[in-house]
């Protein structure tokens, strides 16, 4: 039965002719976990395509648990949120066009960053994504606490959706 499944499985991605990005005009939605060294939990972003290759969005996540090393950390302790840039380069690749990589960089409440993500579309609309993100530039020098939540490597997985 597993192996019928799987068989079905690839038999229809390969039928399938989803986009990942489509260029100027495409819109992304996106939700899933977001996952660090002193906490997890949940992360929505949004992307605009503007550009054949370009695209900006905004990524929100907010932590619902943390570290016992912490204490209880304050609602804007556990929140935080990004603008961002990307470069949409499945196509550089030559990948298929339900497939595209993303690599970018944003701005947020805790620090100038970078991120490389990409995105798998089963379907028109939907899809699943996987990103990693760290700090470049941090706005305090030697966080402490608090400040070090959302102020760190982090990994999100989760559901993409064109709109």
């Amino acid at each position: 039965m597993k192996k019928t499944l799987i068989v079905l499985f690839l038999a229809i991605s390969g039928f399938v002719s989803a986009q990942a990005y489509k260029g100027k005009g495409d819109i992304k939605f996106q939700v899933g976990a977001n996952i660090q060294k002193w906490g997890s939990g949940i992360s929505v972003a949004n992307d605009f395509g503007i550009g054949e290759n370009m695209s900006y969005g905004f990524v929100t996540s907010y932590l619902l648990n943390t570290s016992e090393d912490f204490g209880t950390p304050k609602f804007e302790d556990r929140f935080d949120v990004k603008a961002r840039f990307n470069a949409n380069i499945g196509n550089v690749f030559k990948l298929k066009n339900n497939i595209d990589i993303y690599p970018g960089l944003d701005l947020g409440l805790r620090n100038f960053g970078a991120h490389l993500g990409a995105r798998y579309f089963f379907t028109n609309g939907f899809g699943v994504y996987s990103e990693i993100g760290f700090p470049i530039a941090k706005y305090k020098t030697s966080p402490i606490l608090y400040e070090n939540l959302n102020n760190q490597f982090v990994f999100n997985i989760g559901a993409s959706f064109n709109l």
